[in-house]
């Protein structure tokens, strides 16, 4: 028996429901950014799930914001125009015309197939970009040779405030400018970081296509399913997370120091793992708090 032929029977569907009542109840009305990537958003059937699950939170009264990239649409665009897609210490190298095809690709295809898709569930969904009431406000990286690759210099949330209290959910991509209105590409966990620490959100969940931050990567057993901000430091400076999940582990710690609840590291290839981990009390992936939180 494959998994959709699964049946559960009506008495079961309303005992998860009044389980899950204690989590509804102590997450209503918070906060909750949510970095959407990795195969989550590449998968038709996880795609729908994800979304389905976002308005599921919304409508219990969580206060969900969605921010997501978009590398995989930006180099098939690159490649139907010509364009060689080019990195450097694993950034993109942004020139003028890889610029335009990034803010056409998040802004105007990536960005609204989301909306649209929340939109089909059930939720109310806006699309934005940092450029949005100068909602990210960007600087250049130190790195010149890479072209238009930005960080995040300042963050106002009072349009994305606005827009939640109104019962929206926000869905922003991570295209910003600066203070001139050059536009810049800003990586998308390093936006969410920002945007969660200034709405003092409860969590930041950053899904990806790993199941979380392990010992040994090699193991599946050593799954680390809770952390503090030490805790993390340590495990990048001796090494034990290295490559690609540096960033990520640093985007969770910077958000923590500036007062997120807690952030989550989530495998975005399991089925409804965004409730799994809000509406369980056990959840998946790996968590980093600040220290003494329950």
């Amino acid at each position: 028996m494959n998994q959709s032929e699964l049946q559960i029977g009506d008495a079961d569907r309303v005992q998860i429901l009044s389980e899950a009542l204690p989590y509804i109840q102590k997450f209503a009305g918070r906060t909750v950014v949510i970095k959407y990537g990795g195969a989550a958003m590449k998968e038709s059937i996880l795609k729908d799930t994800v979304i389905r699950d976002i308005v599921f939170l919304s409508c219990v009264g969580v206060r969900p914001i969605i921010v997501h990239g978009g590398g995989p649409e930006i180099n098939s665009w690159l490649d139907k125009l010509g364009i060689e897609p080019q990195f450097k210490n694993g950034l993109r190298v942004t020139d003028e015309a890889t610029m335009d095809v990034v803010e056409m690709v998040l802004v105007g295809r990536v960005n609204k197939e989301i909306v649209s898709l929340i939109n089909q569930a059930g939720g109310l969904a806006v699309g934005l970009c940092g450029k949005d009431g100068n909602l990210v406000t960007a600087r250049q990286v130190g790195k010149k040779d890479i072209g238009f690759v930005g960080e995040v210099s300042s963050v106002d949330t009072r349009l994305v405030e606005s827009l939640i209290k109104g019962g929206y959910i926000p869905v922003i991509s991570s295209v910003a400018a600066d203070e001139t209105g050059q536009a810049y590409n800003i990586n998308a966990d390093t936006v969410a970081g920002e945007i969660a620490a200034a709405l003092g959100a409860e969590k930041l969940i950053l899904l990806t296509d790993t199941a979380g931050i392990f010992r040994d990567f090699q193991d599946p057993s050593t799954l680390i399913n809770k952390l503090d901000i030490q805790q993390a430091r340590e495990l990048i400076n001796t090494g034990i997370v290295s490559g690609g999940m540096i960033p990520k582990v640093n985007c969770c710690v910077r958000s923590l120091a500036q007062g997120v609840k807690a952030a989550h590291i989530l495998d975005g290839r399991l089925p409804h793992s965004l409730l799994l981990e809000i509406l369980t009390d056990r959840g998946i992936g790996s968590m980093i708090v600040a220290s003494g939180y329950s």
